[in-house]
């Protein structure tokens, strides 16, 4: 018996002195827990361990350096993986490297530095904001690490110290997401809007509206010297506004305490925006609503809303290859104050990457701007189809394979990688 165990112990080591690498396969049916295997390969990329993203192989799967603190940490975080042998590897590396498969291997060569941008008394613990942030969540339950910061680190040029910039449920217009008609009389809007022209006088703007152009201007310059912004709902479409507007007043007085010019459409500037063009302002202060970028008129039903990613080259186009890495092709769909982007106001260079035809909008787009990359993402929150102000948080531990929050992900990654601008 002893020789036995004797036996098979020195098996067991043999095995696994051949069995060089990790495999987590992305694929539907082999992975228990989609979100916490990014948080694995983060992890890696922390300690320093070689790591591997396989593009278009089972659903966008990882592979690493075989390390048995690796391995003890899926099953900790229960995702699923193999242990596979040098040959494996090798076999699987030229069957992605031959020019007739949609394949590539991507080496993850280093840990971005990730922030996401919140108010100054979120980072306190308050919760003055009635609302949830999708990338926050997923970063949390992924393990993922991230700093906080606000308008004054912004300004401050703290952007410079990270790789990655998240913007969630953000009105850069200086309307306070224009919830006046509805939650005026709230105390989380007064005390929102208290809190807003308070920091704005403390850095010298006599507007909110001033401050979140300064701050956009800023958001821009980090992106053209080489940083990635992801955006969504509602920082996609304000942040864009804000940048057209810079030369005009688009504020009614319940919002900076003067008239809005009424000549601000005409005086936008659609040059200095990233995604949008060609869209109109909605001007009424008391509308649940800021431009004509969101597809506001969508007439699909709940149980039919689906939107399908593009595939594209992952030998030539390894930039939105690797933003649309997934398990399945159709993405649930789901709303929010911005929830998707009429094609016909999207700048010709911009690439869509998931779209909904039937109702002609995009739901997930991309490009480059100088040295850098940025994202929008349309929606509030991937497994809450209508996400109302005051509603419980998503709980993903029911979610951990949701494909609409493997997108937030894939963003969060492809800093980690070396790249090339797309084609256009």
């Amino acid at each position: 018996m002893k020789k036995l165990i004797l036996f098979i112990t020195i098996l067991f080591s043999l095995n696994v002195s051949f069995a060089s690498y990790i495999l987590i396969p992305m694929d539907a049916e082999s992975q228990k827990n989609h979100l916490k295997a990014y948080g694995i390969t983060y992890w890696v990329l922390e300690q320093k361990g070689e790591a591997y993203w396989l593009l278009n192989y089972r659903g966008g799967s990882f592979a690493f350096k075989y390390a048995e603190p690796i391995e003890r940490k899926c099953k900790v975080r229960g995702v699923s993986y193999k242990v596979i042998t040098n040959g494996e590897f090798a076999r699987i590396r030229n069957e992605i490297a031959s020019p007739e498969v949609n394949q590539e291997v991507m080496k993850l060569e280093k840990v971005p530095k990730i922030a996401v941008y919140t108010p100054e008394y979120n980072t306190r613990g308050e919760k003055i904001q009635p609302w949830d942030d999708a990338v926050t969540m997923v970063l949390t339950y992924a393990e993922i690490p991230f700093d906080k910061i606000y308008d004054r680190q912004v300004l401050e040029n703290k952007l410079a110290e990270y790789d990655w910039l998240h913007l969630h449920h953000e009105d850069f217009t200086g309307q306070y997401g224009k919830f006046y008609k509805s939650y005026k009389d709230y105390k989380w809007y007064k005390e929102n809007q208290r809190r807003q022209e308070e920091l704005a006088k403390s850095l010298g703007f006599k507007k909110v509206s001033k401050l979140k152009l300064a701050v956009v201007k800023k958001i821009k310059e980090y992106v053209g010297a080489g940083g990635f912004l992801f955006a969504m709902c509602s920082a996609t479409d304000t942040y864009d506004i804000a940048l057209a507007a810079e030369n005009t007043d688009i504020c009614d007085k319940m919002y900076d305490y003067d008239p809005m010019d009424p000549n601000a459409q005409s005086k936008l500037v659609f040059k200095n925006t990233f995604a949008f063009e060609n869209f109109q302002l909605v001007t009424n202060p008391y509308e649940y609503e800021f431009s004509s970028i969101d597809n506001r008129k969508r007439k699909i039903k709940p149980k039919e809303d689906y939107f399908t990613l593009f595939e594209f080259s992952a030998k030539w186009d390894p930039v939105p290859t690797m933003l649309t890495q997934n398990h399945t092709r159709v993405i649930k769909g789901f709303m929010g104050q911005t929830t998707a982007f009429k094609k016909n106001q999207i700048k010709s260079d911009v690439l869509i990457m998931g779209d909904l035809k039937v109702e002609n909008e995009a739901r997930y787009i991309h490009s480059n701007y100088g040295k850098g990359f940025w994202t929008f993402y349309g929606g509030h929150d991937p497994e809450d189809y209508r996400h109302y102000i005051g509603d419980p948080p998503t709980d993903l531990s029911l979610h951990p394979n949701s494909p609409g929050y493997r997108l937030i992900l894939n963003n969060i990654l492809f800093p980690a990688a070396r790249k090339k601008k797309h084609k256009t």
